[in-house]
């Protein structure tokens, strides 16, 4: 079988240069848009002489665009691309992060790809996929249109591995303070038919059928996250696992399994799975656990600004 993919990146493009910012601290920078901007042609239009650059150039590097968006936070944007094989999609994804950034940088712009960089909305990056067939039939596709069997021991197999493979979806400590209720990141581990509340979405028509996984944020690895989303599913249908009924509703209100709150709670629930032993070795689990309490570490040396603000002259 072939993997396809895409991934939908989102990001917050501002006035400021990188110079800029980094001088500021990150604070009171001013974004390129000052409303919510989401489908808005009037709002992505005063952005176009950098998104257009964007586009181009990734047209010329032979990355097909789809299209481009305004997005909900305040200068937030999105430029989806046509899928493609699981492997091509995550090369895409890297060259098209780092041309992005670079080519703000030539209009005296910053962007960042950061999962929450304030307390609006995250920048997500909702990652697609479907198999095919040696005959390029789509397998997610049942004869009665709907959702096939192996289909559905691939949700299974994507949902009972969700809270042990979340390390693979958002990797730092920021990535977990996307997952708020109402926030268009999802706190329920479930899945459902075009409901965007869920962790799992399923969507399309047709050959077009796919899951959408809504855990990934801007700072995902794609490599990480890809190859975790294939070795569940292909667990799910190895193991012959019972098919979960779709969630119908908002799951952000529901009684449902709940993604990890920290870094800490997945880097555990990742070093302690049997699965992530067995679907990716000893030495592989070992070192993103490791890499995990770096970045904890680093964090609790450091001293914050909340700190500041709520100790220096209150405490």
């Amino acid at each position: 079988m072939t993997a396809l993919a895409a991934t939908e990146l989102e990001f917050i493009l501002f006035q400021e240069s990188y110079e800029s910012a980094w001088e500021r601290g990150y604070r009171a920078l001013t974004p390129a848009n000052q409303y919510n901007n989401d489908y808005s042609i009037l709002g992505t239009a005063r952005v176009e002489a950098v998104i257009r650059d964007i586009r181009n150039a990734m047209e010329a590097a032979g990355i097909r665009v789809e299209n481009s968006k305004g997005e909900c936070n305040l200068g937030q944007h999105e430029i989806n691309f046509a899928y493609g094989p699981a492997l091509e999609t995550a090369d895409h994804h890297v060259i098209y992060k780092e041309a992005a950034k670079e080519i703000a940088a030539a209009h005296g712009r910053s962007l960042t790809f950061m999962a929450k960089y304030n307390e609006r909305e995250g920048n997500s990056c909702h990652t697609h996929l479907s198999l095919r067939d040696a005959g390029g039939n789509a397998v997610f596709l049942g004869a009665d249109g709907q959702p096939s069997q192996l289909f559905q021991q691939f949700l299974a197999g994507l949902l009972r591995h969700a809270a042990a493979l979340t390390l693979f979806y958002a990797p730092n400590i920021n990535s977990y303070k996307r997952y708020a209720a109402g926030s268009f990141a999802p706190t329920g581990l479930a899945w459902g038919l075009d409901n965007r509340t869920c962790a799992l979405r399923v969507l399309g028509h047709g050959k077009s059928l796919r899951v959408e996984n809504r855990l990934p944020g801007g700072d995902v690895n794609p490599y990480l996250a890809l190859a975790a989303m294939l070795a569940a599913g292909l667990d799910g249908i190895e193991q012959d696992l019972a098919p979960v009924p779709a969630f119908a509703g908002n799951a952000y209100a529901a009684a449902l399994p709940r993604v990890p709150a920290t870094l800490a709670e997945a880097a555990r629930l990742f070093a302690e799975s049997a699965f992530t032993q067995a679907a990716f070795g000893a030495e592989v689990v070992a070192h993103y656990a490791n890499m995990a309490r770096v970045e904890l570490d680093a964090f609790g040396a450091a001293v914050t600004d909340w700190e500041k603000f709520r100790s220096f002259e209150r405490m």
